[in-house]
């Protein structure tokens, strides 16, 4: 996906980029690739590959649930290289945004991309995610969490359910055919205190790249003893 093409999808849905948001987005590609020389970010380097595969594939829950995002207290789980969080912060700069995540290089990195953007009301939490949801500064403090292609349902749900406030919902992006994996972790995620509100399969713009969107709402309080101790839900899922 070419960058005009990238802006002509955009306006087509209804989001017509200003001239700061569409040089937002060419400077981030520029630092990840610039950055990727000495810290792994990502395999994905090639200009068009990037648009689609990380910039516009982040930016599909915010196209399918906008109103979701511009409201309240935003946590990325995992974000890696800022992804889905920051280029939906570019479409949306007055979010309040938490990021999650366990390495402290891809934060460098985030802090600086944060400020090269002129990005505000971005916070860096480093640690698991297993820490940070016993953490009473951070657990079920979140309107909305989000997180993408992290780790299978159950466990991601456990990452992530403890965060998000009674009332408040959980986003995962995924890839294709994510239905059974879904049911699958069912259990966890009743639980955890969540619920399925609703699944979208969607293809990325003229390619053949399918995703899923999974939304959960939180319905009650999760239990205290989730998440377990760290590296405990990625060995032994809730099923």
């Amino acid at each position: 996906m070419k960058p005009e093409l990238f802006i002509k999808q955009l306006a087509e849905k209804g989001f017509a980029l200003n001239q700061k948001q569409i040089d937002q987005f060419s400077k981030y590609y520029k630092k990840l690739i610039e950055v990727n020389e000495y810290v792994n970010l990502t395999r994905i380097t090639d200009l068009e590959e990037v648009y689609l595969k990380h910039f516009y594939d982040s930016l599909t829950p915010f196209l399918e649930y906008p109103d979701l995002f511009k409201k309240g207290h935003i946590c990325d789980v995992g974000a890696g290289a800022g992804f889905p969080s920051i280029p939906i912060k570019v479409l949306v700069p007055e979010m309040q945004l938490a990021i999650v995540d366990s390495l402290n290089k891809r934060l460098k990195f985030l802090a600086d991309l944060t400020a090269d953007l002129d990005l505000e009301q971005v916070e860096l939490i480093h640690g698991r995610a297993e820490d940070v949801g016993q953490n009473e500064k951070y657990r079920e403090k979140f309107d909305l969490v989000t997180a993408r292609a992290v780790a299978n349902m159950a466990t991601l749900s456990e990452y992530c359910l403890p965060l998000v406030k009674k009332g408040g919902q959980f986003l995962a992006l995924k890839g294709p055919k994510a239905e059974s994996e879904l049911a699958d972790a069912k259990k966890a995620i009743a639980v955890l205190g969540g619920q399925i509100t609703a699944t979208k399969s969607l293809q990325l713009p003229e390619s053949d790249e399918e995703r899923t969107l999974i939304l959960l709402n939180k319905v009650k309080q999760t239990p205290k003893k989730y998440p377990r101790q760290a590296g405990t839900p990625n060995r032994k899922p809730l099923h």
